[in-house]
């Protein structure tokens, strides 16, 4: 696989899913954008197939794929209008492809979900089909996970234009060019990610993944109610939110301002640990409620590491700088580039092991070098928390991005630490397992886990789940 920047790994969208919600909006784009005759194009058919059509509903996948056609993009799409947009299609049903070329489209009819057959590429798999006259021009796209797609037939590495300095595929290549360079994880990674940009580039584009991870926590705490999908799960994080807020503390009236009040506090280690886990509780309720949130390197995942950055930043160090929070997330990035390259980032191909289990790697690596830590001690970290979630299975109930998704994010985050605590006081050399194995062991243990367990709501708590609730 070519090489992969952070911003592949991070990226700024909306909830609920970056393989069912984030890649099928971006086949829908990179289709319309390559398709050529927009213009002469009469009605169009879009078939989801494998984890996108068994789980596709729960995920949004077909609310993505037309906000898509509306020409709406998910970096930028106002959250807050999505059920007028979505009620103004469905009520017109029709959609402008090119400007002035309007085609009949209805969603209930014209997004197929093929629940018992799958495309050979990937378990996302989806055919997008162009009826021109009495032509149908069909191609079959990807999702592959964090948001990455491909046209079948294509090699991941087709569209690299890059060389990097310090190219990586493995743990070792990695701590090869930090030995000899003398580099830390993040002054490797910022070199290469010169290869793509200016450096000032770069930092404007890490602080606002920073400031999106922020923000997203903030609403997150300060929201109530209902998650929405039939399930009726409460939101919980502005309940344990109030709960641990100290007496003599107000929650802000922006983002900025609660950060810098919570980074004044001492705070015990079991308000420490609820704290952990409302900032991971608040990402994912947004995350299932369509809200804005960061690719981490999934949206099933996206709490985990803005849970331990936020831990960094307002309960171990005093004075964190922009460096210090675009360091973290260049290293938790580059160390998901490894899982990316080597295994999956999918859970439609390996499971949420391939989720929570990569962000909580990511998290591990780079709390443990903005701690001072090693080159050998931050892989070390992300070796031990990646081993303790082997064989994580993706069971959504519903297919919602609700049960038990949310909750892992927490347990992710939490592992996460422990991990980086673990590595802190080892000793590397000492160490039986490297990443490199781990990462290994995790592609072939996704390789044999039954179907059931890879997204597809057909195992495990999907069918387990002791309370039933009504067909939406």
């Amino acid at each position: 696989m070519g090489p992969i920047s952070v911003f592949d790994m991070l990226k700024i969208g909306i909830g609920p899913s970056s393989s069912h919600t984030l890649g099928p909006w971006r086949v829908v784009q990179r289709w319309k954008a390559e398709f050529g005759a927009l213009s002469d194009v009469d009605r169009l058919q879009v078939d989801l197939y494998g984890s996108l059509a068994l789980t596709g509903k729960g995920h949004c996948t077909d609310t993505a794929i037309c906000l898509a056609l509306l020409g709406h993009d998910p970096a930028t799409v106002p959250v807050e209008d999505i059920d007028m947009l979505m009620g103004q299609l469905r009520e017109e049903r029709h959609v402008e492809l090119v400007p002035g070329h309007v085609i009949p489209f209805h969603a209930d009819e014209d997004i197929v979900f093929h629940t018992s057959e799958r495309l050979p590429g990937h378990p996302n798999g989806m055919t997008m089909r162009a009826f021109v006259g009495s032509e149908e021009q069909a191609s079959n796209w990807y999702s592959i996970g964090g948001g990455f797609v491909l046209r079948e037939g294509e090699e991941p590495d087709s569209t690299a234009d890059v060389v990097l300095p310090y190219p990586t595929t493995t743990a070792a290549e990695l701590l090869a060019h930090c030995h000899a360079q003398g580099f830390r994880i993040a002054d490797m990674v910022w070199a290469n990610e010169s290869a793509w940009r200016h450096e000032d580039q770069s930092r404007e584009r890490v602080m606002a993944i920073w400031h999106t991870m922020r923000d997203c926590m903030y609403r997150g705490c300060m929201t109530r109610g209902t998650l929405p999908g039939g399930l009726d799960v409460k939101r919980r994080a502005a309940d344990l939110h109030d709960r641990v807020m100290p007496d003599d503390m107000t929650p802000g009236r922006t983002a900025e301002n609660w950060v810098d009040q919570l980074c004044r506090r001492t705070i015990r280690f079991k308000e420490v640990m609820n704290w952990v886990s409302c900032f991971a509780l608040a990402v994912n309720e947004e995350n299932a409620a369509l809200g804005r949130v960061v690719t981490a390197p999934t949206n099933g995942a996206s709490g985990v590491i803005p849970a331990v950055l936020m831990y960094f930043v307002c309960f171990v160090e005093q004075d964190v700088r922009d460096e210090d929070i675009a360091n973290f997330l260049f290293v938790a990035a580059e160390i998901g580039t490894l899982f990316k390259k080597r295994a999956t980032i999918s859970a439609a191909a390996g499971g949420c092991q391939a989720e929570v289990g990569v962000s909580s790697a990511m998290a591990a690596a780079a709390l443990t070098e903005a701690q001072g830590g090693t080159v050998e001690q931050a892989l070390m970290a992300a070796e031990i928390a990646m081993e303790h979630h082997l064989g994580l299975t993706c069971d959504p109930v519903r297919g919602l991005v609700q049960i038990p998704c949310i909750e892992r994010n927490s347990m992710g985050a939490l592992k996460a630490i422990n991990a980086a605590e673990l590595a802190l006081a080892g000793n590397p050399s000492e160490a039986r397992v490297s990443l490199d194995d781990v990462i290994k062991t995790m592609d072939e243990t996704a390789r044999g886990m039954s179907d059931r367990y890879k997204e597809t709501s057909e195992g495990g708590l999907a069918v387990n789940i002791s309370v039933r609730v009504p067909e939406c």
